[in-house]
């Protein structure tokens, strides 16, 4: 199948010359000329006649043509000076942030405290005036069991107990820590870290007090606990001279508010001498 070619239109095909056109083209061309002539010669006979507001036309006309200009640069400058207020805030910005990274972490705050001997005979007197940092707040029912026997051997520690150790784990006997007292009495420490509503019960003081005298050979027994003690508890722990801490004497001991359990055992005085 055969198509037709289409005939295309030159583009560059010259227009055909038109008579009337250039006719008016050449008529208004002459009229801007004679009413630019007119004009120019209008303000020629004006400036003759009134300098001073020729003078005075021109540099205003100059004076306007400044400000433009200036106020185009004023426009640049200010553009200027805000790109650099934004970099200068950025950079403050960046600095700002990296020494907020860079901080050492804060300390506890500095407490003074008076000349005056610890409570319960703790150990040496403190200094007058002697700066003492604050301890930290611990909150012994989020510990776990070894945790909790940890913050009881530092207790005992902090109050002037030496050789502290931490013996807790299977085969124990019972014996959590063990330290030696300020007056030489040697602590055995039974923990256990309960919530409120598990008690201590007068078995687990038995069981304490079948090893912490003779298996343990301790001159005070101590059983803290995070909860409490029922009253069988409490009486069988009379009976053998067992220390009972709970919740409540735990916290004080550890805000510094009560003196250190052994202190509540008086040691035993040495035995007298025969007479000969």
């Amino acid at each position: 199948m055969t198509v037709p070619e289409r005939s295309l239109r030159r583009s560059g095909r010259r227009r055909a010359f038109d008579l009337r056109a250039t006719a008016l083209f050449f008529a208004l061309l002459a009229i801007l000329l004679v009413a630019g002539a007119y004009t120019a010669r209008a303000a020629l006979a004006a400036a003759e006649r009134r300098p001073a507001w020729t003078a005075v036309l021109c540099l205003s006309g100059t004076a306007a043509a400044v400000l433009a200009v200036r106020r185009r640069r004023r426009r640049g400058h200010l553009a200027q000076r805000t790109a650099h207020r934004a970099a200068a805030a950025l950079r403050e910005g960046t600095r700002t942030a990296l020494d907020a990274l860079e901080a050492p972490p804060e300390q506890a705050p500095a407490v003074v405290v008076p000349a005056q001997a610890g409570p319960g005979g703790r150990g040496a007197p403190v200094a007058e005036d002697t700066v003492v940092l604050a301890e930290p707040v611990v909150d012994y029912d989020l510990l776990g069991p070894d945790e909790f026997e940890q913050a009881v051997a530092a207790l005992c520690e902090r109050d002037g107990c030496t050789d502290v150790e931490v013996a807790g784990g299977a085969g124990d006997l019972g014996a959590d820590v063990l330290a030696v007292a300020p007056d030489g009495r040697r602590v055995v420490v039974q923990c256990k870290r309960y919530c409120a509503t598990n008690r201590v019960g007068s078995e687990e003081l038995q069981r304490f007090g079948g090893t912490c005298y003779t298996v343990h050979e301790a001159d005070v027994a101590l059983f803290v606990t995070t909860s409490d003690f029922t009253a069988p508890a409490v009486e069988y722990a009379a009976q053998c001279g067992i220390v009972c801490v709970d919740g409540e004497d735990l916290r004080a001991w550890s805000d510094g508010a009560a003196p250190p359990p052994w202190t509540a055992l008086t040691p035993a005085p040495p035995p007298a001498r025969p007479s000969l």
